[in-house]
């Protein structure tokens, strides 16, 4: 009889969080807007110059923008400060990842797939700074994990390509689990904001049930973005509702904020 009320705390509190998560990602892209929107002061362009112009081996270069580093790789992230109610810092690993997430099948593409969820390791070892925080809603037990690594460019859009193929290729696919027998998996694509340089999204849902016959319903949504040379990867999952809007508002407000970070990087030089 306590469920109920226990369900209907937890989807106010989840809209809650959606609420704060938009409204704050609205203020952070209508600031921007503001700042582009004001008219740069009139300056008179300068008469030409009567001296020949400089040899193009002699003509300056612009310098890539600096690579971040470990403490603004760190500011980066997104934290429970961020969402509010009900998240809060995680009291470990959740049971869905190696009672579900463990698990093979015949197809290499949607076995790689399970395995990068598993190991929340897409891009492989990072070629500079990372930096992850994992986030536990206490109604729940759904757990959010975010990551922010240093990655070459090339390589991330490899893999968001592969990424974009996997709704046609794992569609609808059987995986055998090391705890939980045979899940039935489905993978959709699921859309983000026109955040970053490079982005894509996937939601992958596993239905099937344990040894006892209890029923098992597992949803798990992977967002990654490219800002630069570094990639964002948002993994939001549980047996309970995840909201989708969740999981695009951290990402929007996450990539921002990177993107935010590394601007006033390129200023300081």
């Amino acid at each position: 009889m306590t469920h109920a009320p226990a369900t209907a705390r937890a989807l106010l509190a989840s809209a809650l969080s959606v609420t704060a998560l938009l409204t704050a990602v609205a203020c952070s892209a209508g600031g921007r807007e503001t700042a582009r929107s004001v008219p740069a002061p009139y300056t008179p362009a300068p008469a030409p110059s009567s001296s020949p112009a400089a040899p193009a081996a002699d003509q300056p270069t612009s310098a890539p923008p600096p690579a971040l580093g470990e403490e603004q790789v760190r500011a980066a992230l997104i934290t429970e400060v961020d969402l509010g109610e009900p998240w809060v810092p995680t009291r470990g690993a959740a049971t869905w990842r190696d009672g579900m997430l463990k698990a093979d099948t015949e197809n290499a593409d949607c076995r790689r797939l399970l395995d990068a969820l598993y190991t929340e390791e897409l891009y492989g070892a990072p070629t500079g700074p990372r930096a992850v925080v994992t986030l536990d809603d206490s109604y729940n037990d759904s757990q959010l994990r975010y990551q922010i690594a240093t990655h070459p460019p090339a390589d991330v859009d490899r893999v968001l390509t592969w990424l974009g193929t996997l709704p046609k290729t794992c569609e609808r696919f059987t995986a055998t689990t090391s705890r939980a027998g045979a899940q039935d998996v489905e993978v959709e694509e699921l859309s983000l904001p026109e955040v970053g340089d490079a982005r894509q999204a996937l939601r992958v849902t596993m239905a099937g049930e344990t040894a006892d016959g209890e029923p098992t319903y597992l949803t798990v949504d992977l967002a990654t973005v490219r800002v630069g040379e570094n990639a964002v990867v948002l993994t939001n999952g549980g047996f309970g509702e995840v909201l989708s809007e969740i999981t695009r508002a951290v990402t929007h407000l996450g990539a921002d904020r990177l993107a935010e970070i590394g601007r006033q990087a390129r200023v300081r030089v």
